[in-house]
């Protein structure tokens, strides 16, 4: 392989191509590039001290140490998770618990519907009218696990 273009130095590649893949993940956060970016600059550094080595045995390096850095990474996160300011951002059904909704179709024998928000969702619990208000303490499925308003 010709190595002119980049000062002749394939540890020098790898090196470029770990920043390259460092820089991506601090434009596009989340996609975990910063663990392959270890794995290319740790095959750089390698690659420096041993510059004779072919290139098949650099990309085999250059998986071992991503999927290593990838396995430590994820181990890492978690034991230590990032805390974050709305834990139940993408679970909606774990938002709506504690809630006080309107039946609008009567639970009857335990299923009915109820209304939150702008939508109807099923809803299973113990008997109520069309109107009355009922407080969603769980879901099972698709189904909302409701408890009469006590007033």
């Amino acid at each position: 392989m010709d190595w002119d273009l980049i000062g002749g130095s394939p540890g020098l590649a790898w090196l470029i191509l770990a920043a390259l893949l460092a820089l991506t993940e601090l434009m596009v956060p989340g996609i975990f590039l910063v663990f392959v970016a270890a794995g290319a600059a740790l095959t750089g550094l390698v690659t420096l001290l041993f510059p004779h080595f072919p290139l098949l045995f650099q990309v085999a390096l250059f998986a071992v140490g991503a999927s290593a850095a990838v396995g430590l990474g994820r181990r890492w996160y978690l034991r230590h998770p990032v805390p974050n300011a709305d834990p139940l951002l993408n679970d909606r059904v774990a938002r709506l618990i504690g809630q006080v909704v309107t039946v609008v179709d009567p639970i009857r024998s335990g299923r009915g519907k109820v209304r939150v928000g702008d939508s109807e969702w099923l809803a299973c619990g113990a008997d109520a009218p069309a109107g009355a208000q009922v407080r969603i303490t769980g879901a099972q499925g698709t189904s909302l696990t409701v408890e009469p308003v006590i007033a």
